[in-house]
């Protein structure tokens, strides 16, 4: 079973309009709406694939009951969410079929109360005995400590459980420095950690803070990957239209099932590559289309860059 925790677990609404203006009145043409959060999107994928998973994390309120709701429609995927008091929050999207582009916003999430954090540990721990990989995802909702990830990434390596961290700013330089076996930061938030724009150099500053391998995503240049084994570069298959929500995590899907599935670095990152474009032109934020991942993963060439690990 592969673990995914979403802590800011959200409902995600996509909105499309004809086209997307400032100031003026829309006609919606088409809403969907389903569970949410980078974990949960992860752990989708994840099911897609044939893996099983449990996702954890929190959902209160009656957006967290509509959330809880919808996850038993998904196959392959397990609820072992966490209530609490706070209402779970949501994510709109409103996607502008004219120019292909995507507005998000996002709420911020409810706020957790100390005894609710601690009982979230409790059955995470629970969860890591009967886990092959973990992935710590997203954002942290109002009250959990900034230290979180790192509390987690800690209790992951004790239970001899891999684990992917994927998130952004103060959670991302803490959970580094408690040694997770991989992150997957993009440009913005590998910069951010180590201070570099220069992708390979922050990448090795990144591995020194405590992470055993990196894979940053570049936005159109693709993937590229530094580990004890060496680098690999990745490239994206071009600009595609649509809705890239949820394109990053359809990529950490791709990592750790190749991970658990023991695959070289090059097959994990054409999977994660294919897998994120099939997420973009998905008509749902945060699925992917089945034909363009096939399509896709056989084409995307890795190309390796010994040495400089």
């Amino acid at each position: 079973m592969i673990l995914t925790v979403t802590l800011n677990t959200a409902l995600d609404i996509t909105y499309r309009v004809r086209a997307l203006r400032p100031h003026t009145s829309h006609r919606v043409t088409e809403v969907t709406e389903r569970p949410g959060g980078k974990g949960l999107n992860v752990a989708r994928v994840l099911a897609a694939l044939g893996h099983e998973v449990t996702v954890t994390g929190f959902a209160g309120g009656a957006t967290g009951r509509t959330l809880q709701d919808q996850l038993l429609d998904v196959r392959g995927v397990s609820d072992a969410l966490v209530p609490v008091t706070g209402s779970t929050r949501r994510t709109i999207a409103v996607v502008d079929a004219a120019s292909g582009d995507t507005t998000q916003l996002n709420e911020p999430g409810p706020t957790i109360t100390p005894a609710e954090w601690a009982a979230f540990q409790e059955a995470y721990a629970d969860l890591l005995r009967s886990a092959s990989a973990v992935a710590l995802c997203g954002s942290l909702p109002p009250g959990v400590p900034v230290g979180a990830y790192a509390t987690l990434v800690r209790a992951a390596r004790a239970a001899s459980v891999p684990v992917l961290l994927d998130t952004s700013g103060e959670p991302l330089r803490r959970g580094v420095a408690a040694r997770p076996d991989l992150v997957k930061p993009n440009a913005d938030e590998l910069a951010e950690l180590t201070g570099s724009h220069e992708p390979l150099q922050a990448m090795k500053d990144a591995r020194r803070r405590g992470a055993h391998a990196v894979v940053a995503s570049l936005g159109p240049d693709g993937l590229c990957a530094l580990t004890p084994d060496g680098e690999w570069r990745a490239p994206a298959p071009g600009r595609l239209s649509g809705n890239p929500t949820g394109a990053g995590d359809s990529a950490v899907a791709g990592l750790l099932s190749g991970h658990v599935e023991h695959l070289p670095w090059p097959q994990r990152l054409a999977r994660a590559v294919a897998l994120s474009a099939a997420t973009v032109v998905s008509p749902v934020a945060g699925e992917f289309d089945p034909a363009t991942y096939d399509d896709l993963v056989g084409r995307i060439t890795v190309a390796p860059h010994s040495g400089a690990a």
